[in-house]
């Protein structure tokens, strides 16, 4: 299946020059959605991982439906504040200034093989911050699983140290 076919463009959103690529039409339709996680759990079966990684959102509506579907847990980073019991964070740079990421103190246990799953590698802060949280609590990435690449971006130049899969480059 073409996934790009599935995934809307929007361009000048959020601003003018972007060239946005939305996955909500990708989840909407129910044949490209299955296929894209089924796609992904094949992938992540051989890794042997004991939890799968999802940061907020879209994180969430990738990661939730693999842990599933692998009989795995599934583990959120948030944005500050909204976790409700003790968690620590991670501080990384953006294009213009700083990000705070948490997850909870107590989601993963040391040496734990975890997998990390968004919708997008851009330019790879997100996923390196996740790792670094996972890594801080004694877990194992052993790897990152994207539906989307922005190869121009070099995301995966940030995530060198780890294995990358993505469905669809742009």
């Amino acid at each position: 299946m073409d996934l790009k076919e599935r995934i809307r463009v929007i361009e000048g959103f959020p601003k003018e020059g972007i060239s946005f690529k939305d996955i909500t039409s990708l989840l909407k339709d129910k044949e490209a959605y299955r296929y894209t996680i089924d796609t992904i759990v094949d992938y992540c079966r051989e890794k042997k991982a004991d939890v799968i990684v999802g940061p907020e959102a879209r994180g969430f509506v990738l990661g939730a439906p693999l842990a599933y579907a692998l009989g795995l847990g599934f583990v959120p980073v948030r944005k500050p504040g909204k976790l409700p019991g003790e968690t620590i964070s991670y501080e990384y740079e953006l294009e213009y200034g700083t990000d705070l990421l948490e997850i909870h103190k107590d989601a993963i246990k040391p040496g734990q093989r975890v997998i990390i799953a968004d919708d997008l590698l851009a330019t790879g802060g997100t996923a390196m911050a996740s790792a670094k949280l996972v890594e801080k609590l004694g877990g194992q990435v052993i790897g990152f699983v994207f539906v989307m690449e922005l190869t121009e971006l070099d995301g995966r130049k940030v995530l060198s140290d780890y294995e990358v899969e993505t469905l669809v480059q742009y």
